[in-house]
């Protein structure tokens, strides 16, 4: 049975929740159009004060996990994984809650329209009973909220969040908001009956009390610690990130709400606080753990880059897709694009831990379009070469290039490196070969003929190398005589029949399995006969645009079931999937080999890739 007042009674609703604002959006509204000014003002003050309140817990959120900032500061190394940020999703319910209760005083006490906007005396009264009330007030409710039935039954639930993040301050009960809603309204009522209250003095004090919230469980120390060597009283009067997180490791400590001094009087402070602090703090000039892996990822377009974790925690946890409400935000991303083109290098933007290894994905800040440029190519080269001599310089083993970095044109699939630079330790890896082995295994056993279009491309080439040698019948669409007779070469004399060159796509018109590694056009997709299935390695993906077609997905994997702290999917990929180059350097790295993976795919490698990915529990997406 559930606790009473544990759930929240919108929880049901969904995004429907957010209409609860709507009795003080119509009231404004109202004012607004039907009359000469807003009358009931405090209506657009709590609309205000909210979304205020939701834009701190944002910004502290991308703060947080803006790696490339606050990776050597973060307290708990692990990351925030897909459960965690589920549990979370509804973190703002308190908003509303707030919202409401606030609007219900307006209505008992009208005379709040007539607040001035500023009061110095109120800002003092506040202060006060804010530390004499709300801070023993909140002390002791914390207390009682760790014992038996109330942690079980309500509090057992903020705890549920093994790493803290910016959400998790609004990640509790409706009971525990409840108490909060006292908490912090005890100060602010009290010095408006005493007539020193000021509308800046409610902005001022929600927010501050927020700001506060957020980074006790941002996981990021931002306290320097010299400041408590200078003034050793301080410590006493300002509760830090670390201090807070302790609580959630040993959580027979750190009670207080702002104020370590409750703590001290209580007896509860955690002995390791300030030692925790100082070293935390001190370590933060330092390099943080080296990456064994690193796969090197790129951006796709504008709206793709609103999928980034920093941007916003809970799109980049779900497949990406465009979403209208991210539209208005378009000129923002531009504008970024256009700074990090002009001065960003690559930054670190995820990372998760798999059987003890550190792997991490690094973003070239290019965007796709930008590597069909020529005059931009030279520097995208040179932003990956930099980032290929600093994993190499750091002492990370394999680094694997994303779909455009490798890209043949760019840089002969990475080639360009490794011979530019031959006592490289890092190992560059393309990925490609376990992209050729995903797409392989896909195709059923026992098809006779395929249609490959993008034939004479790097996975062109191996695809149909490999299906030859399987007594496969490949149609290889190709204007060059010249490139596909070289890869007719490669093969075996006595299945270089089974390759053959085609130019127009009616060739295949009695071909039901289509290889796609170049983009093709709903007037091309339409040559394929009913029920053809379209496998494909092109990226963008093709328009699934015949209904009495299958189509394929690009070539990714599943990572294994013990991966640890992923909370962010690849692009469009479903959760704990990544791309198969990803996926290649994975197992590059987990198998311990030594050689680059750049150029040319060798196919004789093609079963033992496939074999070591299976062997390391990778799953191809198709099978689960």
């Amino acid at each position: 049975m559930v606790a009473p007042l544990s759930a929240w009674p919108w929880e049901n609703l969904g995004v429907f929740k957010y209409l609860l604002y709507g009795p003080l959006a119509a009231k404004v509204l109202y004012s607004w159009i039907y009359e000469d000014s807003i009358k009931d003002l405090w209506c657009l003050h709590i609309l205000v004060i909210c979304a205020l309140r939701g834009l701190i817990h944002q910004l502290w959120s991308s703060y947080s996990t803006t790696l490339f900032l606050t990776r050597n500061r973060r307290i708990k190394p692990e990351g925030v994984d897909f459960k965690q940020i589920d549990r979370e999703w509804d973190w703002d319910n308190f908003l509303i809650l707030h919202a409401l209760l606030a609007y219900m005083a307006c209505l008992i006490f009208p005379s709040l329209d007539d607040l001035p906007l500023w009061n110095p005396k109120g800002f003092i009264t506040l202060l006060f009973l804010h530390v004499t009330v709300s801070e023993p007030l909140y002390y002791w409710a914390h207390r009682y909220f760790h014992e038996g039935y109330l942690f079980t039954h309500y509090h057992s639930l903020h705890h549920s969040s093994s790493v803290t993040h910016p959400y998790t301050a609004g990640h509790a009960t409706f009971l525990e908001h409840l108490i909060l809603c006292i908490v912090i309204g005890i100060p602010m009522a009290a010095s408006i009956m005493m007539g020193y209250g000021s509308t800046s003095m409610v902005y001022g004090y929600v927010s501050a009390f927020d700001f506060l919230r957020c980074l006790g469980h941002s996981n990021v120390e931002v306290v320097p610690h010299e400041v408590f060597i200078k003034l050793p009283f301080l410590k006493y009067f300002l509760y830090t990130p670390t201090y807070h997180s302790l609580h959630h490791t040993e959580m027979g400590t750190n009670f207080c709400l702002f104020m370590p001094l409750f703590d001290a009087m209580g007896n509860t402070v955690n002995r390791n606080s300030w030692q925790l602090h100082k070293k935390i703090s001190s370590d933060s000039a330092k390099n943080g753990r080296v990456p064994d892996f690193v796969f090197l990822a790129h951006g796709v377009d504008l709206t793709s880059s609103m999928h980034a974790p920093f941007v916003f925690r809970s799109f980049a946890s779900v497949p990406f897709s465009t979403r209208i409400f991210l539209l208005p935000l378009l000129p923002v991303a531009f504008l970024v694009m256009l700074i990090m083109w002009a001065w960003s290098k690559t930054f670190l933007v995820s990372f998760y831990n798999l059987r003890g290894h550190l792997h991490q994905t690094w973003v070239v800040p290019r965007f796709g379009f930008q590597y069909f440029l020529p005059f931009a190519m030279e520097g995208i080269n040179k932003r990956i070469e930099e980032a290929i001599l600093r994993a190499d310089r750091i002492g990370v083993k394999v680094i694997s290039l994303a779909a455009l970095n490798k890209n043949e044109a760019l840089n002969g699939g990475g080639t360009l490196f490794v011979e530019k630079h031959p006592d490289l330790k890092v190992r560059v890896v393309h990925g490609n070969t376990l992209t050729a082995a995903v797409i392989l295994n896909e195709i059923p056993k026992d098809v006779e003929e395929v249609f490959l279009t993008g034939a004479t491309s790097k996975l062109g080439r191996a695809i149909a190398l490999y299906l030859c040698r399987r007594r496969v019948r490949v149609l290889m669409l190709t204007l060059s005589t010249e490139r596909f007779q070289k890869i007719q070469r490669e093969a075996p004399a006595d299945c270089q029949n089974y390759l053959v060159q085609v130019t127009k796509y009616q060739a295949a018109q009695n071909c039901k399995t289509w290889i796609v590694g170049k983009w093709i056009t709903p007037r091309q997709q339409s040559w394929a006969p009913s029920g053809t299935h379209f496998h494909q390695f092109v990226v963008p993906p093709i328009l699934a645009f015949r209904r009495d077609c299958t189509y394929g997905d690009l070539a990714a994997m599943r990572l294994p079931d013990d991966v640890k702290g992923l909370g962010s999917c690849e692009y469009t990929m479903e959760r704990g999937v990544v791309h198969a180059c990803h996926a290649g350097g994975v197992v590059h790295q987990l198998e311990g080999w030594t050689h680059h993976e750049v150029g040319a795919i060798d196919v004789d490698r093609i079963d033992i890739v496939w074999k070591a990915a299976l062997k390391h529990g990778l799953r191809p997406v198709s099978s689960m």
